[in-house]
């Protein structure tokens, strides 16, 4: 049985999403002063008090044109309302009830769901009385709220209790599927993301059009490929620092980073008319600093003409201009069209697989063995370099670890021969290596 889902709805700036990160126990929303920072529908897991549910923070309502943002973001907010089984309806009680709130209050009633109203912002006496005036609303009894303090929050569990079905807790325990991969996708602004995603899901479940930059938060949505589960993360656009002077901005930007961090494949998307763009590579040094799992993806890849010839062409460029993921997959696709699809998680699903890589101890020093002795470690003040020994201490990413004497003064680029040699041995293409370089203590050790 699926998680019962709660879905938050009302004018922008009300609280919402303040109220879906108490709720979640997690600052996962971008809250900010200016009304309207919630764009797409984002979900979150809750476990309230024994009781079990799926949360979606929605955009604020406004009456708008279907064509323009605000009229695609109302839109997914309806869709929100229709597909849950309880609506938490939520006004402001500091402002009392305005006009707008009239038409949005008759909108979920005639979704026939169950609404709970909550009147937020009512600490003090000034919210106390706009909580009383929306019983004019005709959503039942309000219950006096402060998402910013908690106040009320006991109200709630009470009013969420009596409205929600049952739910198996457990299910995503037993699921003999196993955990769902993360992998989120990144990239520049209008690189296609969200086109992308709703391709995969096979619904407009995310909010696209022509403005760069209309996803905000990072949304975390699960789907299921070939019957592996997958949690599929969307992320802001990119920008460089340089440019980047708003700070909603900024949050979205962080929010994007932390939903790579905690990925375990990233998709970094290139526009395929103007790939390997200066902020692409800086996105991908990030990846691979966090230590994730890699796949790029050339999207749009309808629009460019040549594709055998600009292919190669973007493969060799690939590997000039980032060795440090050396054999990374470059997969060409369309998220309009829909083609490539298939191929790009093929290759997210051998990424998970090589990051996740273990080698046994002696697999690795025969290679050691190998390497060394087609290219040796080169001489310092006379003093030959002696690699003694390596193992693996640990995986996603493939982590090693070398003894020898004076691996202080390893150089970089024999490091970067035994990356490229390990990678080539093992099959390890793309995925960060890290390396620990342990020095013999012994003070007599002369190699």
């Amino acid at each position: 049985m699926e998680l019962p889902t709660v879905a938050i709805v009302g004018r922008p700036n009300v609280g919402k999403s303040t109220l879906f990160n108490r709720l979640v126990g997690k600052k996962l929303a971008l809250v900010d002063d200016r009304p309207g920072v919630t764009r797409d529908r984002r979900e979150g897991d809750v476990a309230f008090g024994g009781l079990n549910f799926r949360i979606i923070d929605t955009a604020g309502l406004e009456e708008a044109d279907s064509a323009t943002l605000l009229g695609r973001m109302r839109m997914q907010t309806e869709a929100a309302i229709l597909e849950a089984d309880v609506v938490l309806f939520v006004i402001d009680a500091r402002a009392g009830i305005l006009p707008a709130d009239q038409p949005f209050a008759e909108l979920v009633r005639r979704a026939g769901c169950k609404v709970i109203l909550i009147a937020n912002k009512a600490e003090g006496g000034a919210g106390m009385a706009g909580a009383y005036e929306s019983f004019r609303l005709g959503l039942g009894d309000p219950i006096p709220f402060s998402a910013e303090h908690g106040e009320g929050i006991g109200e709630l569990h009470e009013a969420l209790k009596e409205n929600l079905p049952e739910s198996d807790e457990d299910e995503e325990d037993d699921d003999p599927r196993g955990k769902p991969l993360k992998v989120a996708i990144v990239g520049r602004p209008n690189a296609g993301k969200s086109t992308l995603i709703n391709r995969m899901l096979g619904e407009d479940r995310l909010l696209v059009g022509p403005e760069a930059g209309i996803t905000r938060d990072s949304i975390s949505l699960d789907w299921e490929w070939h019957g592996r589960r997958i949690k599929l993360h969307d992320t802001a656009g990119m920008r460089r620092r340089a440019r980047i002077e708003d700070k909603l901005e900024k949050l979205a930007v962080s929010d994007g980073i932390r939903a790579v961090r905690f990925a375990e494949v990233v998709v970094v998307l290139l526009d395929a008319t103007i790939p390997f763009e200066k902020q692409d590579l800086t996105i991908v040094d990030l990846v691979e600093s966090e230590g994730r799992s890699l796949v790029i993806g050339l999207n749009k890849w309808d629009l460019v003409a040549d594709q055998p010839g600009l292919l190669k062409t973007l493969r060799e460029d690939c590997t000039r201009l980032l060795p440090q993921v050396r054999g990374v997959a470059v997969v060409p696709l369309s998220g309009l069209a829909g083609d490539g699809l298939d191929k790009l998680m093929q290759a997210v699903i051998k990424a998970a697989d090589v990051w996740d890589t273990r080698i046994s101890t002696s697999r690795i020093n025969d290679w050691l063995s190998e390497a060394t002795q087609r290219n040796p470690p080169p001489a310092v003040s006379g003093r030959r370099i002696k690699i003694r020994y390596a193992t693996q201490v640990k995986s996603r990413p493939p982590h090693f670890a070398l003894f020898g004497n004076q691996l202080n003064a390893l150089p970089k680029s024999y490091q970067r021969y035994l990356t490229n040699s390990l990678r080539e041995s093992f099959d390890l293409p793309g995925t960060p290596i890290r390396w620990s370089l342990r020095t013999s203590s012994n003070p007599f050790d002369k190699g």
